[in-house]
């Protein structure tokens, strides 16, 4: 297989890695990465979905003694189903406006415009939530109104309502990890506890994302294609596990208004390149 395009795979699963699990939109990173590598024919946006799963088996090897204390103690422990029942929960939405919704957004939603408003509004809302829709206590402490320090103090109807605001990211440009974390901050879960219920919620929904294009996509693909997929996955694990072990260590001393500037700079970004004919904002 042709070296620079096994290149390309990597750039675009350090891309993956990189920014799945923070709040800027893996998915317009990646549009934009392969817009200017060349690399955004069908295959490709195969490729972008199928490679989140590196991503995923990151997560799972940062969380591994949780993930399998939880899977041991199932058949003997109310807590531990309690939580395999709240990822569930969670999940379910997605898969469900999904399939009803999916196509339709693709056909209607990827557009210049609504990148970049969803990137700009989701800055502000983002900016919002941390400086000025928590108010501090007289003793100076912004968590007047948390109501839940960890995931296993998480109910079925907080896993639902975090559920439901990750489809909002189904809108392109939102971040599933924004949607998430910050919606969860929202809905009254430390920042601790929401960026944690985040990452489990990613293990189905990115893998069950990633098996659903593979096989629907299944015609597009060939045997000859697995050392390029091979490639994205190893390099989108890698720059995940990186950045995931990050994340957990930046939230305990920091807040999300980088990411938020950030992503009020990227939407003008979207809409300069989509002005100038640059990059085609396309699923």
């Amino acid at each position: 297989m042709d070296f620079m395009l096994l290149l390309k795979a990597a750039v675009m699963g350090i891309v993956e890695g990189l920014t799945e699990f923070l709040p800027i939109s893996s998915t317009g990173h990646l549009i934009l990465a392969g817009a200017l590598l060349g690399f955004d024919d069908e295959k490709a946006k195969v490729f972008d979905i199928a490679i989140q799963t590196g991503a995923i088996f990151a997560v799972v090897l940062v969380f591994w003694e949780k993930i399998s204390a939880t899977v041991l103690a199932l058949p003997s422990q109310r807590l531990a189903r309690r939580f395999a029942t709240n990822v569930v929960i969670g999940f379910l939405p997605a898969v469900l406006l999904g399939l009803l919704l999916g196509n339709t957004i693709k056909a209607h939603l990827f557009t210049p415009t609504v990148v970049a408003t969803t990137f700009i509004l989701g800055g502000l809302v983002i900016l919002w939530v941390e400086r000025w829709g928590r108010k501090p206590l007289h003793d100076g402490h912004p968590d007047d109104h948390v109501r839940i320090v960890n995931v296993e103090s998480m109910t079925p109807m907080d896993a639902l309502k975090v559920g439901l605001v990750q489809c909002l990211a189904m809108v392109p440009g939102t971040s599933r990890s924004g949607a998430t974390i910050i919606g969860g901050m929202l809905l009254g879960l430390s920042r601790k506890a929401a960026t944690e219920f985040s990452f489990y919620l990613a293990i189905p929904t990115l893998i069950g994302a990633g098996v659903y294009s593979l096989y629907k996509e299944r015609a597009l693909l060939s045997v000859a294609d697995v050392p390029l997929f091979a490639v994205g996955l190893v390099f989108s694990f890698l720059s995940a596990w990186l950045c995931v072990r990050w994340l957990l260590r930046y939230i305990s001393t920091h807040n999300f208004v980088p990411f938020a500037w950030y992503r009020i700079a990227f939407g003008a970004v979207v809409l300069i390149t989509a002005q100038q004919g640059w990059v085609v904002w396309q699923p």
